[in-house]
């Protein structure tokens, strides 16, 4: 495997495999742009309010049973860039069951910015969920 370059969209997605629910962390939230972090920033204002948590926390795992070492041994990346956009493409073996998910990146200011995580095995997209 290539070396990882540092500020690649590869290496932005990378420790949220290392750092279970990073995603959901609010000093993590740079590395989002919109739609992904209204919808993040939304989901912080709902937890502080006390009515409950809207997003899964383990959402860069699909929602799948954490096996750590099981996740890192199976994890594998395809990056794609066009331009000002670009993709991560992430799969992962849990349990037998094979995950795949779509981390969406766009240049902001010089710096890849997640836009949106879609679940390609679990058809749902973070930019659809309503945390109001």
């Amino acid at each position: 495997a290539a070396p990882l370059q540092l500020g690649s969209p590869t290496a932005v997605v990378k420790p949220f495999y290392e750092h279970v629910g990073l995603e959901l962390d609010p000093a993590q939230r740079s590395h989002f742009a919109d739609p992904a972090k209204s919808v993040l920033d939304k989901s912080d204002t709902l937890r502080k309010s006390g009515q409950g948590e809207c997003l899964d926390p383990n959402m860069a795992l699909d929602n799948a049973a954490y096996d750590g070492a099981e996740i890192l041994n199976s994890l594998k990346t395809i990056e794609v860039i066009k331009g000002d956009e670009a993709k991560v493409v992430v799969a992962f073996v849990v349990a037998g069951n094979p995950h795949r998910l779509e981390w969406k990146f766009r240049k902001v200011d010089g710096d890849w910015k997640i836009t949106d995580l879609l679940s390609v095995t679990g058809e749902w997209a973070l930019s659809q969920y309503q945390c109001e």
